[in-house]
């Protein structure tokens, strides 16, 4: 499957803004999508993951509250909706895909995610 994020952009402390994932390939139905980001000089790190039938959702602490995962497996796109945007939320954000079924151990390790797509720029000024 082949992903590209896009819906990145510019924002002020305080904003919103929603990144769509489209998926392109395979549908995505029985796939489990997540999300995840880079700051500058850090390590890849788990933001966000949703189960195939979009009922289970797990979050990153840093998250919680602001973000929130969703799909449209019609659409084939998965999509994170980021409210409250704070100057540490500024990163590179990855969408990715995987068969393995999710659970709260796994949710964030990135190496049970084979799919990934190029990034999407999220800067957030204050």
């Amino acid at each position: 499957v082949q992903l590209q994020a896009s819906g990145g952009g510019l924002v002020q402390a305080g904003g919103s803004l929603r990144l769509s994932c489209a998926a392109s390939g395979r549908t995505i139905s029985p796939l489990v999508m997540g999300w995840f980001r880079q700051a500058p000089g850090k390590e890849l790190e788990f933001v966000a993951a949703i189960d195939s039938s979009g009922g289970s959702t797990y979050y990153a602490v840093s998250v919680e509250g602001r973000f929130t995962i969703s799909r449209d497996n019609a659409k084939n796109t998965q999509y994170l909706q980021m409210n409250s945007l704070k100057s540490e939320d500024a990163a590179v954000y990855y969408c990715a895909a995987r068969t393995l079924y999710l659970s709260s151990g796994t949710a964030g390790n990135r190496r049970h995610y084979p799919y990934w797509g190029q990034g999407t720029q999220v800067t957030v000024s204050s």
